[in-house]
């Protein structure tokens, strides 16, 4: 449940998120020469914004799909509208930190099918972990040839591979949930922790994670693409090393995004961008904070505004279903209004009435 707390959170974090972005837009273009950036960005051939667009869309596409195939690990069943319009709502919440406010995919999931979100949470989680992978993949392309950044890259590699490798041995997990059930703090959660890891085991098995890799490995490479006619679009001449380094250059920057926290990777996907583009294509600040600012603009940005759409559609399409009070928050509010010297009493028809609380009750407590 998203209580109020939790919703003037999320708020806070967005305001610090736009607060940010525009932080970390003002120290490129100051860093870019700002007069000689606007002059890059006149010149640039805007007819490859629809394919640079087109690409982004790609890569949801296909996300899309690995999104289609969790759900249907774990069998959870709805509407394929309603599930494109949840998933790409979560891309709404991309400049919240760590892309925690991706769970609103999880909160919309149990607000139209009453799946809990303990069960649904780790689609998200295997989401982040198969597109780490497949953009590991990626930058393994360039790393052959450029052996920059190898050190960043093997760490991250560890870290998701133990996960994994974690949540496989079951009979190890399992003894781990065993034993935070005795401790007081954990029990109560015993419950929905064992949900999630049940959900993570089906969704992290070698076969659907290699499935999902693949998929994410297709997805990210039309990002990676899309960076290329960024390029071309700036005059960068047109070359198979140029495609080779936009893969590496996106597939880097948007790990070490990832790997940071911060709302949408932004200043340390920003700045490994910037840095990659300066080292490997051009030493020029004006063209790296140009591409900079194109590609954020048509991956990060486009997308949040994707979603923030998605959301608002399902706002208007299935409002009393995903967005009204839950019942039993109504029956507390209603509950609230009662004073504390009366107590509700059930009839025989399942209703309640109102009975003074010195009445004793019928069960002679």
């Amino acid at each position: 449940m998203l209580t109020a707390s939790r919703l003037r959170t999320v708020r806070t974090g967005i305001v610090f998120s736009l607060v940010l972005a525009f932080v970390v837009l003002v120290a490129i273009a100051l860093y870019a020469d700002f007069p000689r950036m606007l002059t890059a960005l006149a010149s640039f051939r805007w007819s490859f914004l629809p394919l640079i667009l087109s690409l982004t869309l790609f890569n949801y596409c296909f996300r899309f799909v690995k999104w289609q195939y969790y759900l249907q690990r774990l069998q959870i069943r709805l509407p394929r509208l309603s599930s494109f319009l949840i998933f790409l709502s979560g891309l709404s919440m991309a400049i919240t930190p760590g892309k925690v406010g991706e769970l609103l995919k999880s909160y919309l999931l149990k607000r139209s099918t009453g799946e809990p979100i303990s069960r649904t949470a780790p689609i998200i989680m295997a989401e982040r972990l198969s597109d780490g992978l497949a953009m590991l993949l990626l930058a393994a392309t360039g790393l052959i040839f450029y052996r920059f950044g190898w050190e960043v890259l093997l760490s991250l590699l560890v870290v998701g591979l133990g996960i994994i490798l974690l949540i496989q041995h079951r009979a190890l997990s399992l003894r781990v949930l065993a034993a935070g059930e005795r401790l007081p703090l954990l029990a109560r959660l015993t419950q929905p922790l064992r949900a999630f890891y049940e959900s993570a085991y089906t969704l992290l098995r070698w076969r659907p994670l290699l499935f999902a890799v693949t998929i994410g490995f297709l997805s990210w490479s039309g990002e990676c693409l899309a960076l290329y006619f960024v390029f071309l679009g700036l005059g960068v001449p047109a070359s198979p090393d140029l495609l080779l380094k936009a893969t590496f250059i996106l597939a880097v920057s948007s790990l070490v995004g990832s790997a940071s926290g911060l709302p949408g990777g932004l200043g340390t996907a920003d700045g490994s961008l910037l840095g990659l583009i300066r080292l490997l294509i051009s030493s020029s600040a004006v063209l790296g904070g140009a591409a900079t600012l194109l590609i954020r603009f048509c991956t990060l940005w486009f997308g949040l505004a994707l979603g923030v759409i998605a959301l608002l559609l399902l706002r208007l399409t299935q409002y009393k279903k995903l967005f009204a009070p839950e019942p039993y928050e109504e029956e507390k509010m209603y509950f609230s209004t009662v004073t504390d010297s009366d107590a509700m009493l059930p009839e025989a028809d399942g209703s309640y009435h109102l009975s003074r609380a010195s009445a004793p009750l019928s069960n002679g407590e």
